[in-house]
């Protein structure tokens, strides 16, 4: 009989191939590693219905722990691209941020992703009526504004926008030409 209390390795990040997630979750609770894909529920609409997907809330990232020491397994897993590391070492994931994690996913809270947004990423807007538009997102707080100007009168405008219209730039599918706008903030 063993006195000592099972050991407790960190949980690292595991970046897959796109749409593997719950394949290479699978196959890692399989070979028995503690494995953690958080996902979330979306409704999409079909041709002829609407489906409810559960989805990843890190797409392309699957949760594992493990000793490091022995990560040869871990990396025999199809989908697996790598291990998230610093430079050459891996880099583990604090606990208390995964539990974090687990306790939203396990509430009967409505969670979606959210793309981390910066003060000066360029951020374009993906619904309603400034759809297509670009700007730069000046301050991160809690309501969302968007400033418009025009630079050769040097004249703003401010309008109040839905904060589920902006994504980053990088992630605009259409890399068209569009009229730009020259900051977005947020305010409280």
């Amino acid at each position: 009989m063993n006195d000592h209390p099972a050991e407790v390795f960190p949980w690292f990040a595991l970046r897959v191939w796109s749409h593997h997630e719950k394949s290479v979750a699978a196959q890692l609770e399989a070979k028995e590693f503690k494995v953690f894909l958080p996902l979330y529920s979306s409704k999409r609409r079909w041709a002829d219905r609407w489906k409810t997907l559960h989805l990843p809330l890190f797409p392309g990232y699957v949760f594992c722990q493990f000793d490091a020491a022995r990560r040869t397994r871990v990396l025999a897993t199809s989908g697996l691209i790598e291990i998230v590391r610093f430079g050459s070492e891996l880099a583990p994931i604090k606990t208390i941020e995964i539990e974090a994690i687990q306790r939203i996913v396990d509430s009967p809270l409505a969670v979606t992703p959210y793309p981390r947004m910066a003060a000066g990423e360029r951020v374009a807007i993906s619904g309603g009526p400034l759809n297509g538009l670009e700007g730069t997102l000046m301050e991160v707080r809690r309501g969302l504004r968007l400033v418009v100007s025009v630079e050769m009168l040097q004249r703003s405008v401010l309008v109040e926008i839905d904060r589920e219209w902006v994504i980053p730039c990088e992630q605009r599918k259409n890399a068209s030409s569009k009229p730009l706008l020259y900051g977005a903030s947020e305010v409280a």
